[in-house]
């Protein structure tokens, strides 16, 4: 990979963009620039904020290109949802079967990532020209948030890609791929730093949106459980210069250390974490009515780490994304009102699993978890006027996930707005007013991988994390089992983009083929059963667990020295009119 360094850094208002990466001189920002060089930026306090922010933003830029963001591959790729959308949706589709969508598939998510470890190192080059501080904790908080940074991108990578080239400066660099020893050694050191700058301020006083000590002690349970578990290792190493490894039972205590001292909690009722909750779509919406919820917004005590979006209105003149397409690319197609409140109009992706549904409704565990018809929509119950899209949907099996789907809301003269968010400032657009924050961690998976990593060791209101999760859900105590703690991270979890990397680091990935393969699907008005076109076990062996196909020019720019990912030659490309199915 090949990394030009410029000598100027350019601001917007908000954020410090600078040219990154690809091996091109394109600058991300072209326009509303005040410029500035390394030798006079940042000179203080409100610069290194301003700089902090532009390592963020790179997360709302992904989102312009959802099919190539961690969050939508991760969702996608596991057994809860299925690709749909219409026959054009190939990026869906291809995430689905581990298959190729597009010339330079993932390159967004290569280069979007990059950008932020980019303006990471910068800022850990650079912060130290700042010399006066309102106070020491202002920088640590700052250190803190650009480590977590850094590694959350890495992160990301190293689960979609494994091995990729490890950029520590922000020298012009050619380097080949690091190993993923290397890569989660990084990791692991770049999140401990943050727990160690890290002030120990209780939410919500160190600031809404931003990472912190707590979230990065989250974040360090679940790189040390996918790293031990996927490659098979016992302890998460840190780099050479360093020495030593994380254990086991250091995660646990940085947990314990976050349930008991962040200030965060579980809210009273799971439904209120998301929109349909609000209470401008929730007056109209029988199902809020019914079961009394009340939307706890999404700066709430439970949301500990998440891509926040604007309230103002249109694209910026920066590009910089300011909705949530993943929602977009979740919600119905040709809706009407009929559909209310899941009536703002977008692409169908990832119609949820029949097997999800019925497996829950079985399980003598789970026997009236509100959970169940609080994150799934039965679209022939729920919305049984809505007619769909039958000359498009395809694998349509007539589930609606919730948690993340536009919603409408009426005004008091009984008008439909096109989206919950006009009432909170956002545009009566049905893109730019879905303003949904897209939830990377909460405290429900921090008390359930306590769980997992202790065995069930009561940990919180004198439960364990696994039974104060349940608790909440209404149901009672079950003993700690790692089957158990499966099923509930799968019920909880649902539809959070966790749920296929639970699968690689369990050993569980044939569960996709069991949950997904004989599906009942709708095919534009055809009915049919889900099918893959090749072996899709044979696809994860191939690819070596699940990894997806480095971007074709990154590969090119190197010269040979970056290698393609096994299992993306001849073959492997998925297209519009490659679902294996009978239309009309």
């Amino acid at each position: 990979m090949r990394i030009m360094k410029k000598n100027y850094i350019y601001l917007t208002a908000a954020a410090l963009c600078m040219m990154l990466m690809s091996g091109c001189d394109d600058f991300l920002d072209t326009q509303n620039l005040t410029k500035k060089d390394t030798s006079n930026f940042p000179v203080n306090e409100t610069d290194a904020v301003q700089m902090v922010n532009g390592i963020y933003s790179v997360m709302n830029r992904n989102l312009a290109d959802p099919e190539e963001d961690p969050f939508f591959i991760f969702d996608i790729a596991s057994d809860d949802r299925l690709g749909g959308g219409s026959q054009s949706n190939i990026g869906a589709q291809g995430v689905d079967r581990l298959m190729n969508s597009y010339t330079n598939w993932m390159g967004p998510c290569w280069k979007q990532r990059y950008a932020g470890i980019n303006r990471a190192n910068n800022a850990l080059e650079t912060i130290d020209k700042v010399t006066e501080w309102s106070s020491k904790a202002a920088k640590d908080q700052l250190l803190c948030e650009i480590h977590f940074l850094r590694a959350f991108y890495y992160f990301n990578l190293a689960q979609v890609f494994n091995g990729v080239p490890l950029v520590l400066s922000t020298e012009p660099q050619n380097l080949p791929r690091a190993t993923p020893d290397e890569i989660y050694a990084q990791i692991a050191s770049d999140l401990k730093k943050a727990i160690e700058y890290g002030p120990a301020t209780k939410y919500p006083q160190f600031g809404d949106g931003r990472a912190s000590r707590w979230s990065a002690e989250g974040m360090m349970a679940r790189v040390w459980l996918f790293y031990t578990g996927f490659y098979g290792k016992s302890d998460l190493p840190l780099p050479a210069d360093e020495g030593g490894s994380i254990s086991k039972s250091q995660v646990a205590t940085w947990l314990e250390d976050c349930i008991q001292n962040s200030g965060y909690g579980l809210v009273s009722d799971q439904r209120n974490l998301w929109p349909y909750t609000n209470p401008y779509t929730g007056k109209d919406y029988k199902y809020d009515i019914d079961n009394n919820l009340n939307w706890e917004t999404d700066e709430n005590k439970e949301n500990m780490f998440a891509v926040k979006m604007s309230n103002k209105p249109g694209w910026s003149a920066d590009a910089q994304l300011r909705h949530n397409r993943v929602v977009e690319f979740y919600s119905l197609r040709k809706t009407t009102a009929d559909a209310f409140p899941f009536s703002v109009q977008g692409y169908s992706n990832g119609p949820v699993c029949e097997k999800l549904w019925t497996d829950w409704e079985k399980d003598p565990d789970y026997a009236g978890d509100y959970r169940r018809t609080g994150s799934i929509c039965d679209r022939l119950v729920e919305i049984p006027n809505y007619a769909g899209d039958k000359a498009k949907e395809v694998e349509n099996t007539n589930l609606l996930a919730k948690k993340y789907v536009g919603c409408e809301a009426y005004n008091s003269e009984g008008q439909r707005m096109l989206s919950y968010g006009y009432f909170y400032g956002s545009e009566n657009n049905r893109q730019t007013g879905l303003t949904q924050s897209l939830v990377w961690l909460r405290f429900a998976d921090v008390l359930l991988m306590h769980s997992e990593l202790t065995d069930g060791k009561t940990i919180y209101n004198g439960k364990s994390g696994m039974n104060a999760v349940r608790q909440r859900a209404g149901l009672p105590d079950i003993a700690y089992s790692l089957e158990a703690l499966k099923k509930e991270r799968r019920y909880e979890l649902c539809f959070e983009a966790i749920r296929w990397n639970d699968l690689r680091r369990w050993g569980d990935v044939q569960e996709i083929v069991r949950n997904q393969v004989g599906n009942n699907i709708l095919n534009e008005k055809a009915t049919g059963t889900y099918k893959f076109t090749v072996d899709f076990m044979e696809r994860y062996k191939a690819t070596g667990g699940g990894f997806f196909k480095i971007p074709e020019d990154q590969v090119t720019l190197s010269e040979g020295v970056l290698e393609q990912n096994p299992g993306w030659g001849d073959g492997t490309t998925w297209a519009k009119g490659d679902l294996p199915y009978t239309f009309k």
